[in-house]
C-alpha cells in the first residue's frame, strides 16, 4: 500500500477545498442571506432572508478552542448529537489506516490553521459540497461540513418532526393523551413498541395513551369521534413521551 504523506495530503485538501468553496459560494451565495441557523436534532443548516429560505444537511466536523487552543473531533464530543457527527468516524478510520494521529486523537493542542486543515480534510474524505463556519460562541469555533442541498418542502417536513419543548429545548414531536403526565401512574398504552431515539418511518410518530383511554377505545372497537374527544391528544415532545413512559412502566 504507498504511504501517504499527511502534510502533503493535507496541503492538497486545503487547496481542493478553497477551490470547492469558490464554487459552492457561487452558486448558492451564502452572504446575501441575512439569518443563519443550524440544528443537531434536524441536521439542517438553514439561510435565510425575509420569506427567502435555503436549506443543506450538514455534519459538524470539530470544534477549535480559542481560549485553550485545542481541537475536538466531533466523534470525541459528548455534546454532540450522534446524528451530526457520524459521519467523522470515517474520518478517524481513514485516520487510523494511513497512521494519521491528528486524525484519530480526539482532543489535542492545536491551532486555527490546523482546525481548517481538518475540515478540508474531512471534506475531501466524505466527498462534502462545502464549508461553513458559523459565528464564534464564547471563543468556540464551530466547523461543519456540508454534505447536500435541501429542497426547502422536504427542509420543512424534517422541521415539522420536531418541537420547541419548553424544559429539553428541540426534539421529535410525539402525542399522549391529556391524562399522561409526569407525576402520575396511570397506565401506558402504545400505537407500537418503542424505545428513546429509536428510528422512525416516515408516516410513524411516538404515540401513547393511559388505561382509561385505553378502556374508552375497546368499547367503541376504534379510535373514533367519542375515543378521541376523551383522549384530547396533546403534543409533546420525545424526552416527555419517554419519561412518562418510565415512570408508568418502569422501563425504557
Amino acid at each position: 500500500m504507498e504511504t501517504i504523506d499527511y502534510n502533503s495530503f493535507a496541503k492538497k485538501c486545503v487547496d481542493d477545498l478553497k477551490s470547492l468553496q469558490d464554487r459552492f459560494q457561487e452558486e448558492y451565495d451564502l452572504n446575501w442571506y441575512e439569518n443563519w441557523f443550524y440544528n443537531q436534532a434536524t441536521g439542517l443548516l438553514t439561510f435565510s432572508s425575509n420569506e427567502v429560505e435555503l436549506n443543506f444537511k450538514y455534519f459538524e466536523v470539530g470544534s477549535f478552542s480559542e481560549k485553550l487552543n485545542t481541537w475536538m473531533w466531533s466523534w470525541d464530543n459528548d455534546d454532540t448529537l450522534d446524528n451530526v457527527k457520524e459521519k467523522t468516524k470515517l474520518i478517524k478510520r481513514f485516520g487510523q489506516r494511513s497512521n494519521f494521529s491528528r486524525l484519530t486523537n480526539g482532543c489535542f493542542q492545536s491551532d486555527e490553521f490546523e482546525a481548517w486543515e481538518f475540515t478540508a480534510i474531512a471534506t475531501k474524505v466524505t466527498n462534502g459540497i462545502g464549508v461553513y463556519r458559523p459565528v464564534n460562541h464564547e471563543q468556540l469555533q464551530i466547523f461543519l461540513v456540508i454534505t447536500e442541498f435541501v429542497d426547502n418542502e422536504v427542509a420543512q417536513n424534517i422541521k415539522d418532526k420536531y418541537v420547541q419543548c419548553d424544559i429539553h429545548e428541540y426534539k421529535r414531536i410525539a402525542f399522549v393523551c391529556q391524562h399522561l403526565n409526569h407525576t402520575s401512574k396511570i397506565g401506558f398504552e402504545e400505537a407500537f413498541e418503542t424505545s428513546e431515539d429509536m428510528e422512525l418511518m416516515e408516516e410513524e410518530d411516538f404515540q401513547a395513551w393511559c388505561n382509561e383511554c385505553e378502556v374508552v377505545r375497546l368499547k367503541e372497537g376504534e379510535w373514533n369521534d367519542k375515543s378521541m374527544e376523551f383522549s384530547g391528544i396533546k403534543l409533546v415532545c420525545e424526552k416527555c413521551y419517554f419519561e412518562m413512559k418510565e415512570l408508568n412502566l418502569g422501563h425504557r
